[in-house]
């Protein structure tokens, strides 16, 4: 037994991607992320990471839960990963990456029945701005001198603010915006436009990161990527 026990430990330790599994921490984010009332996950941004987890043999746990917490336990526990991360400079050498399941454009938005008029970043800093703790927003916002910061704890919370006058404007996903009810929201104007991927805690082995990011090269290339946009009646840009 004690040999089985050897033979099987060395074997693990021989291949690391059989031997590692995965603690995939996320957030609902309509309509990338969502979550049914069985508490399973689905979207255009797991539906991606599912195949290429299962397809490379990666054993893995998904968790929903608030951002702020999602993206500092893939900070700073082993075997943690967060998505969909915005891959900016400030959190590139944090992460081992697998990217990009997504590349969006991030956008200011307001009530509709509102007299704001904004021509440029420098007009929206005159208006009060709501985020999520821990979204790169919060880091953008700050970075580009915003001097009226709300954050909250989720993009849910965040968005019940705007619509009730407490901000001004929320920076979000311009599909998540083509989500909400038009007669109720406008776009104000661009505020970034960025890579998304899975976030890896750098315990991570390079040989994990390596096979999954050659399979989602390929999820890409095929088209597949593609398809599951479509599938939920999303553009990939």
């Amino acid at each position: 037994m004690g040999l089985i026990r050897f033979c099987l430990v060395f074997l693990a330790l021989a291949n690391p991607v059989c031997a590692a599994k995965l603690f995939l921490t996320t957030e609902v984010y309509p309509p990338y992320n969502l979550q049914g009332s069985d508490g399973s996950v689905r979207g255009v941004y797991f539906d991606q990471l599912k195949i290429i987890l299962e397809d490379t043999g990666t054993s893995y746990e998904v968790a929903v839960m608030p951002w702020a917490r999602a993206i500092a336990l893939a900070t700073t526990q082993p075997m943690h990963c967060a998505f969909a991360t915005a891959r900016t400079a400030e959190r590139e050498k944090l992460f081992k990456w697998v990217s990009p399941i997504h590349i969006d454009r991030n956008i200011l938005v307001a009530r509709r029945k509102t007299n704001i008029n904004v021509l440029s970043l420098e007009d929206a800093k005159k208006y009060r701005v709501g985020t999520q703790r821990g979204d790169y927003t919060e880091t953008l916002l700050e970075t580009l001198g915003f001097p009226q910061v709300d954050v909250g704890a989720d993009f849910e919370i965040t968005l019940h603010k705007l619509t009730a006058g407490r901000i001004d404007l929320m920076p979000m996903s311009e599909s998540t915006f083509k989500s909400l009810p038009a007669h109720t929201f406008r776009e104000v104007i661009t505020l970034s436009r960025q890579q998304l991927g899975l976030a890896c805690n750098k315990s991570v082995p390079d040989e994990v990161i390596a096979k999954l990011q050659a399979r989602l090269d390929e999820l890409i290339a095929d088209g597949t990527q593609q398809r599951i946009f479509d599938r939920y009646d999303l553009i990939r840009p």
